[in-house]
């Protein structure tokens, strides 16, 4: 499930390094957009890692693929706007109140975040686990909340922010597994052009894991993406919102298979239905 929470090497796009795939290089999807300015902008914006928060006018150029010139001119104006702040002595770029601000309204759904925070927090303590809350960001997994419980040694470093490729982390796959088929396909069309020669394999771990949600409502991994954890993850529909994945993980000497199958997974499994029912009543409520 996960491949870390570390710089991702740029060259290497299976593995470890996969958790952190470029914003902005494909260049059939900035052609298909309306407005190219919007689109490279946002694209700039993007460029920014929990482990790069500077970047200089070279990195921006070879993260997005856009033009040394048509960089400068895009710096320029997000300074002006706000979004970014540049430092004259270190001659970089990093994000400002504006661009942090879009951020926080994304994610920020009170009732999700607080619902879901006190059940992470009494889970991940009952069971010396982690837990994580997450939804997609186009082919990311972006986590937007984690709980460790207090015996559980465990340094994941899965804060909010942090990215999990959705091709190669269980979270991604338990959210394929719960959106329509065609935005699936449409997706994993997109992996497959981006991951090469890594796509056979990475298209019969998706498949096995959604086949483990459809079948038991939730998928596992034992050891299968990082050595020594063993994980469980649950999508989680909420009404009038892009589906949310729940993720518990934990050291493999503390969860066998059978204890994730017979009683996390389950455990997991009825916490995300039961966060589900009750923000479907406030949802009918608000209305």
């Amino acid at each position: 499930m996960l491949q870390q929470a570390r710089a991702r090497p740029r060259d290497h796009r299976g593995g470890i390094g996969a958790i952190w795939p470029g914003p902005g290089r494909s260049a059939a999807r900035e052609s298909e957009a309306r407005v190219m300015p919007l689109a490279r902008g946002l694209a700039v914006l993007s460029a920014f890692r929990p482990e790069q928060p500077w970047l200089g006018n070279q990195d921006f150029s070879l993260e997005t693929g856009i033009p040394a010139p048509t960089v400068t001119r895009l710096l320029q104006s997000l300074v002006a706007l706000g979004y970014l702040h540049h430092d004259e002595v270190r001659r970089k770029y990093r994000l400002a109140a504006a661009a942090l601000a879009l951020g926080y309204a994304a994610i920020a759904d009170p009732a999700v975040q607080r619902e879901a925070s006190i059940e992470m927090a009494r889970f991940a303590e009952a069971t010396d686990t982690c837990v994580v809350l997450g939804t997609r960001d186009r082919l990311d997994v972006i986590v937007l909340d984690s709980r460790v419980g207090s015996q559980a040694v465990l340094d994941l470093r899965l804060t909010p922010g942090t990215r999990l490729h959705i091709a190669s982390s269980l979270m991604g796959s338990a959210l394929l597994a719960a959106i329509p088929e065609l935005e699936r396909c449409y997706l994993q069309g997109n992996v497959e052009r981006k991951a090469g020669r890594d796509w056979p394999a990475l298209r019969r771990r998706m498949a096995e894991k959604i086949s483990q949600v459809r079948e038991l409502g939730f998928c596992t991994s034992l050891s299968e993406w990082e050595p020594g954890l063993a994980a469980i993850a649950v999508p989680v529909c909420v009404p009038e919102q892009p589906p949310l994945v729940l993720a518990c993980i934990g050291r493999v000497a503390r969860m066998a298979r059978v204890r994730v199958e017979r009683e996390l997974g389950p455990r997991l499994l009825a916490m995300a239905q039961g966060l589900e029912e009750r923000l479907h009543r406030g949802s009918e409520a608000a209305s």
